[in-house]
């Protein structure tokens, strides 16, 4: 995701004059971690939903519901940056935080079912919030601008959503694996760039930042959870 270079004059990125004594920067990077603590509540509801629904349909055409699935959730992309001048931003981000919650289900029922599922699923979680505070931390202690990696990122992401298109229709275990080791390197730094880009005024729009953040957290928790799962299921 491409940041946003113009600032614009609303509500949820307008500067804030030094008079008030906090920067720009400080009040959208205050902004964007205060939604994305809230977008864990309807992503925490979603899963609770999804543990307890039937995914046969998704077994039974993966192919399509996988498609359909990445139809969604970028239209919902669309969306909400989009509206990210507005407060209909907000509700749209948190409509799609429930819908990715609810689409948990699948991978929480398998390592659910497993013996030590329980403590996967916890050690994912604590794993996903170890890196995502030490990213946050890295851009935050050191002040580097670390702007040059948007280009590494987004040819980066292009690659690794091919190989997620190809491995819909060879459904590859390996390939599977592989996809979600490259996603824990991509996702961990993605949150490093996006939380440099807004400290150095890259990004001055907190849902647009709160949007990359979120989908970074989320593939990195969903690709540690496959990986130990893989891992578990062999044991």
């Amino acid at each position: 995701m491409q940041p946003d270079l113009q600032p614009v004059q609303n509500n949820y990125a307008t500067p804030i004059s030094a008079s008030q004594g906090v920067s720009a920067e400080q009040r959208v990077l205050r902004n964007t971690y205060l939604l994305l603590a809230v977008s864990m509540i309807p992503t925490g509801i979603g899963a609770m939903i999804g543990v307890t629904l039937d995914f046969g349909f998704m077994r039974a055409s993966p192919i399509v519901a996988s498609i359909a699935m990445l139809a969604i959730v970028y239209g919902m992309f669309f969306a909400i940056e989009k509206n990210r001048d507005s407060g209909i931003g907000v509700a749209l981000l948190l409509v799609l935080t429930l819908f990715l919650g609810v689409m948990l289900g699948p991978v929480l029922q398998m390592t659910l079912g497993l013996r030590n599922g329980g403590q996967l699923v916890a050690l994912a979680a604590g794993g996903t919030a170890a890196v995502f505070f030490a990213m946050a931390g890295i851009a935050s202690v050191t002040r580097k601008n670390f702007g040059f990696m948007s280009n590494f990122l987004a040819v980066g992401t292009i690659v690794v959503m091919l190989a997620v298109i190809a491995n819909i229709f060879f459904a590859s275990p390996a390939l599977h694996l592989t996809i979600c080791a490259a996603f824990v390197l991509l996702s961990s730094a993605m949150i490093l760039w996006q939380v440099s880009e807004i400290i150095h005024g890259g990004e001055t729009n907190y849902i647009s930042a709160t949007l990359t953040l979120y989908v970074s957290v989320y593939n990195l928790f969903t690709s540690l959870l496959q990986l130990l799962t893989g891992l578990g299921s062999r044991d």
